[in-house]
């Protein structure tokens, strides 16, 4: 029997336009150049040259000002070392000398892919057989940095899809640094990274059990000014920088859901935020609330993530731990089994492994699940998303890399009570590249990070490149 599968003429394509202001720093010594010539203009001349750029760039954000003081305020310790106070400067000098550290960054001018997609909280005021859905999508810009994007589409009765437009305005999150660090987990993480074994056992036995960012900020400060050596106290900022991969982030309430982008803010995803699988996940008494998995990349390291929501403004993000936790591709199960969290792995970039947890953010014993087995697979296999739950068994869509690197998608079906078991695996690809989808920013793939079930229906947001740089399409296909 062959699946019937029906390709939706649905596309989602990028907007070069959707840009956003980012802090722009070329060093100290530039920096204090550009301070000093602007403060040796009039106040008057300030004013010329910043009023015709806050009202040409307010038109293309939110509140340009806001942005302009933040970017001005990073520089106080250099007007410090200047000698001026900045506490004395006029709100224009300000805001130019703010204008002068910021550029426009366009989010999705690159690439535009691995779609994940995850129910919406909101479905209230919908007709019987609608849902209301969030897309999410990594958007890659210049320098090829990878962060996470959203639209917000419909699905009626007969699974008729319809895209909504998305907003004029792009906001980046507030940051918020309040975590509590558990020091025996910190330090084996740091100790993955590569950091200094000795500052790694020097740190240690200045800190508690469980500390908190201000406090390991201070004491490495306080380490840093005693050390003369360059590449030591680089091992110092590699602590913070593993400390920074620990925030929440906090949309404003006037925001749509378009408006939002998860960008890079540690040093350890400086290159980018990839490829994030969502999953709406069940608590034990039944409350909901939403997961993501992705992988931080500073250009070297690989570094899985998790990150937690309730309803798409406040976000908490935080490592994963263990060795299990290795890798690209971790997909979360959307509920507990037998009481234990459970996750997909990919830790050899090869096979699927399957681990068990009693806790969200520590992963270990990793177990083989899957291999290659079919020659469209022989490569590596991977999943596209977190598996979906039906009475059958957790449906799980998989990715196989075959010859001529060629992306295809496949699926299995694991025992429900005990999904380390696979009950079957389609021997042929369930989708594989047509004739116009092979060609593009990455020929011959097909890709996912995340389906879902309405209407008795299996949706799979998929990613092709066609040949018309820079835009990508995804096709919405049902079976």
């Amino acid at each position: 029997m062959r699946l019937s599968i029906e390709r939706k003429p649905i596309r989602v394509n990028p907007d070069p336009k959707r840009v956003i202001a980012r802090f722009f720093f070329n060093g100290n010594d530039r920096a204090k150049e550009v301070i000093e010539r602007v403060m040796l203009i009039s106040e008057d001349e300030a004013f010329g040259i910043v009023s015709p750029i806050l009202q040409e760039y307010s038109k293309r954000h939110r509140n340009i000002t806001r942005v302009l003081n933040r970017h001005c305020s990073k520089l106080k310790p250099l007007f410090l070392e200047l000698n001026i106070d900045f506490d004395t400067l006029t709100v224009n000098r300000k805001l130019l000398i703010g204008s002068f550290f910021t550029h426009e960054y366009s989010i999705e001018s690159a690439a535009f892919f691995n779609p994940s997609i995850i129910e919406d909280p909101d479905q209230t005021e919908l007709e019987d057989g609608q849902r209301r859905v969030i897309i999410s999508f990594r958007a890659v810009g210049e320098g090829h940095i990878s962060s996470i994007t959203f639209r917000r589409a419909m699905i009626d009765k007969d699974n008729n899809i319809s895209i909504q437009p998305a907003g004029s305005y792009i906001d980046e999150a507030e940051i918020v640094r309040n975590a509590v660090y558990n020091k025996k987990l910190f330090f084996e993480k740091a100790a993955i990274t590569q950091i200094s074994i000795d500052v790694i056992n020097e740190l240690e036995s200045k800190l508690d059990h469980h500390f908190e960012y201000a406090n390991l900020r201070r004491i490495i400060m306080d380490s840093q000014r005693l050390q003369e050596n360059d590449m030591k106290r680089l091992e110092y900022d590699k602590v913070l920088w593993l400390a920074d991969s620990y925030y929440e982030i906090v949309f404003s309430l006037d925001t749509d859901i378009s408006d939002r982008v998860i960008f890079p803010i540690s040093e350890y995803e400086r290159k980018g935020i990839e490829d994030a699988r969502f999953v709406q996940f069940t608590n034990d008494d039944g409350s909901k609330l939403y997961y993501a998995t992705y992988t931080a990349y500073d250009g070297s390291l690989i570094m899985p993530k998790l990150l937690q929501t309730t309803d798409f403004y406040n976000f908490k993000i935080m490592p994963l731990y263990g060795a299990g936790a290795q890798n690209k591709n971790l997909a979360l199960f959307p509920r507990k089994v037998n009481g234990k969290y459970v996750m997909i792995s990919r830790i050899d970039g090869c096979n699927n492994y399957i681990m068990y947890s009693d806790k969200i953010n520590i992963w270990e014993k990793p177990v083989m699940l899957q291999q290659p087995k079919f020659s469209w697979e022989f490569v590596q296999i991977g999943n596209c998303g977190s598996p979906i739950e039906t009475a059958d068994g957790w449906i799980m869509i998989t990715h196989g890399v075959g010859p001529m690197r060629r992306y295809v998608l496949g699926a299995t079906l694991l025992k429900l009570d005990d999904p380390a078991v696979e009950i079957g695996r389609l021997k042929e690809p369930l989708l594989i590249p047509t004739s116009d989808e092979r060609e593009g920013y990455v020929p011959n793939v097909l890709y996912s990070c995340g389906a879902i079930v309405h209407n008795n229906k299996l949706i799979i947001r998929m990613v092709y490149p066609i040949h018309q740089p820079p835009l990508l399409r995804y096709p919405w296909m049902t079976y």
